[in-house]
């Protein structure tokens, strides 16, 4: 933990083991820097009391690993590497970037990360097309294991939170009204793509989950490299299994599958370097969209957030967002307020498809997770 007054009168003196004794769930260094900072904390005490009390919601989550990968990974006792090596997986394909080891590379890697495997048994992992199509809305991890035929010792929800979560942000954009679920084309523009460039493959989820839907996905943001600008991605395959005579070596997308007949999706990824509001006229040359989804926007920490929140509301189309924690939406709700005039039509939520791995030092006393809760205009 940070000390939540450092800056504020001096430097910090010592670890920030000092606790608020309202909320709980800031620590400060001494008592002067606590003084320093009431001005400030004393807005958010009480809220952040009331989300403290809703902790252990965070961390329920169906797996066999799940205390391992909230409470030990929070407490320290576990590192996200640490989960990712008893596995066998870590540093290997997507799953080099769910830990502290993948930052640096990052930045200088290049390669197709839609033609990666899970690198996973057949039997961990989702390498082709459902067994059968779904009766009815997935609205949590342990519908989409069901129905995936997953066990739930598999950690590929720490990849699948991606595709899922637009999945999700569908299911509760268009919830009530008509014509979406007989659409046969999606067209969805995902704002500030980082982590998820090199993690493409898992993105050929999509077509299971929209079955006889062509998926359109424009990637937009300034993580973008420079020479994948524009770059178009066909995703006609899942991601592969580590197993070498598995059909999925083989077979196109839908083949080996009790439902082939019935599905013609497909998924179609473009990216597109720089700020929404920058290239907004160039992407709507191709398509506009039904749906703007946004993963851990940060909205009230980047002030580049604002006009895109002013094109977003001109547009007039719904938007998700999602980010780590609820202060977080919170404090995003309150400055699209201020730029749209109108409160979020989406309230905050907890989002039922977050990854099920704690980020590691979190700056409150509050477990956070990539995608923890939603909300939209």
């Amino acid at each position: 933990m940070e000390c939540a007054g450092r800056g504020s009168r001096g430097p910090c003196v010592a670890p920030a083991t000092r606790r608020c004794g309202g909320c709980g769930a800031v620590a400060y260094c001494s008592v002067s820097h606590q003084l320093s900072h009431w001005d400030h904390h004393k807005q958010e005490c009480e809220r952040l009391e009331q989300q403290m009390k809703r902790v252990e919601a965070l961390n329920e989550f169906p797996f066999t690993f799940s205390e391992e990968a909230t409470l030990e990974v929070f407490e320290k006792r576990e590192s996200r590497c640490s989960f990712l090596s008893k596995r066998g997986i870590h540093g290997l394909g997507m799953w080099k970037y769910e830990c502290g080891c993948g930052d640096s590379l990052a930045s200088a890697n290049s390669t197709r990360s839609e033609r990666e495997s899970w690198n996973l048994p057949r039997e961990l992992c989702p390498c082709s097309g459902p067994a059968s199509l779904k009766s009815d809305a997935l609205s949590n991890w342990k519908d989409y294991f069901e129905w995936r035929c997953l066990p739930l010792h598999s950690p590929v929800a720490l990849l699948l939170h991606w595709p899922l979560l637009v999945y999700y942000a569908t299911q509760i954009a268009f919830s009530g009204k008509s014509g979406v679920e007989t659409t046969k084309q999606l067209f969805i523009h995902y704002i500030g793509p980082e982590k998820e460039l090199f993690q493409l493959a898992a993105f050929g989820e999509l077509c299971a989950l929209f079955p006889g839907v062509r998926i359109h996905v424009e990637l937009v943001g300034p993580a973008i490299p420079e020479k994948r600008d524009g770059e178009k991605i066909d995703i006609d395959d899942y991601a592969h299994c580590q197993g070498a005579d598995c059909m999925c070596r083989s077979s196109s997308l839908n083949k080996g599958s009790a439902v082939s007949s019935c599905m013609s999706s497909a998924v179609t990824l473009r990216l597109r370097k720089g700020f929404y509001h920058d290239r907004y006229r160039d992407i709507t040359e191709d398509s506009f969209p039904h749906l703007v989804v946004a993963p851990n926007a940060g909205i009230a920490a980047y002030p580049s957030w604002l006009p895109t929140i002013e094109l977003i509301k001109e547009m007039n189309i719904p938007a998700v967002f999602s980010d780590y924690c609820e202060e977080a939406c919170h404090l995003a709700a309150r400055c699209i307020h201020s730029v749209t005039g109108h409160p979020i039509r989406i309230p905050i939520q907890l989002n039922p498809f977050r990854q099920p791995l704690v980020v590691e030092n979190s700056p409150l006393f509050i477990p956070c997770y990539p995608n923890c809760f939603l909300f939209g205009i």
